[in-house]
């Protein structure tokens, strides 16, 4: 992609937008960075990206076509639907993502990971496979630092193994994927999307441009992602814990196995896997079936496997006091992720949730609570919501709380000896924090505090 001497608009000046800005800058590119916050908030960042040559246009409207624009790459945390984007859609200048523009600049091959529930996980667990088979790699996307800052037409790696979000692959056009894998698709950011629909339509852009010679790897267990197969142009590969499969990974009785040829071939037993829980079980097989299609010998991949600790915020232990354990699994922002956090757990629950709701039901997620929770301690905006949830399945043993730091300790009151206090949100974190990493450590940082 050709950006010298061009005019480009990057909107959005959060981590994405200013590494964009910034690439863009050194490429020759006339560059201006549009967010509709004012100078004032944003008055540290302007500084930042004009020592750069970049022209900051913050808090004002914007007149798209004065700026004779040839490009407008625009951050994830943006919809679609913003004046400036439909503005710049109706003059028919191209709208990209900031993860096309670090693609369309990689030499490398990218393997391409999303799905509702475990991206950060399988990206990560993949990372590290490939690393242990002394491959050159970038793990980065929306897992970790944008990968626009990294990438360059200079640089060379074996490969760059991408987390995607809905919001990246909602506008790509030539994101083409060596490797592309779909975990799961349950309903999230139906607040941005409004229909399932749609949000399967941006998961699915991540193999749109694939052609014969790629892989796609889908979870045969899942319906709707299983259904994408008869849109693939690639060469699809399914995993399964439920099925035997004819072709793909699946699980037999204890015991993983491979047929991507002709004959099974054993990888190893589900206890192996050192990150626990049917959901992690499922992102073992897709990151094995990722690594097997692109020629990692076995023995790496179960070597990996054996060791990976998994990441943080996701079901990561914290601590224990006085025989209850603390887990953090901040990451859980949406209804089936938590779900998925209750049933990796046996012992005796005391759950915090709440947060920002992204236009989810809550109500499966309240049946679970019924089964696997002894007490719930509720914050933040959907506090409310929640509680009416768990109250129709007859679940009463609810607490609300109007601070984060109330729900640590009103879950620290209730816990007893054997008891794990689970920090699964269910939601989002941005109505009290900026990132559920924050949230994260914030909970961390309290229980911490708890033992003193």
């Amino acid at each position: 992609m050709e950006v010298a001497r061009q005019n480009i608009l990057i909107i959005g000046a959060g981590k994405s937008g200013i590494a964009t800005s910034k690439f863009l800058a050194e490429k020759s590119s006339n560059v201006f960075l549009y967010d509709a916050k004012s100078k004032e908030e944003l008055k540290e960042i302007e500084k930042e990206i004009t020592s750069h040559g970049v022209k900051a246009i913050f808090g004002i409207s914007l007149d798209v076509e004065s700026l004779n624009l040839d490009l407008v790459v625009v951050s994830p945390g943006v919809p679609l639907t913003i004046p400036v984007i439909v503005q710049a859609k109706d003059l028919r200048i191209p709208v990209i993502s900031e993860i096309e523009l670090a693609f369309s600049y990689s030499n490398s091959p990218f393997i391409a990971i999303t799905g509702t529930n475990g991206k950060t996980t399988t990206t990560a667990l993949c990372g590290q496979i490939f690393q242990d088979a002394q491959k050159k790699v970038l793990v980065g996307g929306n897992i970790g630092n944008p990968l626009i800052s990294e990438v360059t037409d200079y640089g060379q790696e074996d490969f760059v193994i991408a987390e995607t979000s809905s919001f990246q692959l909602e506008s790509v056009q030539d994101f083409k994927p060596q490797v592309s894998v779909i975990l799961n698709l349950t309903p999230d950011h139906l607040d941005r999307h409004k229909t399932m629909e749609e949000y399967i339509r941006c998961k699915a852009n991540i193999f749109k441009a694939q052609d014969e010679n790629d892989f796609l790897i889908l979870n045969y267990d899942d319906l709707l992602v299983r259904k994408l197969a008869k849109d693939a142009k690639s060469k699809v590969i399914f995993f399964s814990r439920n099925i035997k499969l004819e072709k793909g990974i699946y699980l037999e009785k204890e015991d993983i196995y491979a047929n991507l040829d002709s004959w099974p071939i054993y990888i190893c037993k589900k206890s192996d896997i050192r990150i626990k829980g049917n959901h992690n079980l499922e992102n073992a097989m897709a990151a094995i079936a990722a690594a097997l299609s692109v020629g990692i010998e076995i023995p790496v991949i179960v070597k990996t496997l054996k060791d990976f600790p998994g990441v943080n915020h996701r079901l990561e232990p914290v601590i224990e006091i006085q025989g209850v354990t603390y887990i953090n699994d901040s990451k859980g922002t949406n209804p089936d992720a938590s779900i998925k956090a209750l049933e990796a757990f046996n012992q005796p629950i005391i759950l915090i949730a709440g947060g920002r709701n992204k236009g989810s039901d809550f109500s499966e997620f309240a049946n679970k609570i019924k089964c696997k929770v002894k007490e719930i301690v509720l914050v933040g905006e959907a506090k409310e919501e929640i509680k009416n949830a768990v109250i129709n399945v007859h679940f009463n043993n609810y607490h609300l709380v109007d601070t984060f730091k109330e729900a640590v300790y009103q879950a620290f009151k209730l816990a007893s000896k054997g008891d794990v206090v689970l920090l699964s949100p269910a939601c989002a974190s941005w109505d009290m924090f900026n990132s559920y990493e924050e949230r994260g450590d914030y909970f961390k940082e309290l229980v911490i505090a708890l033992r003193r």
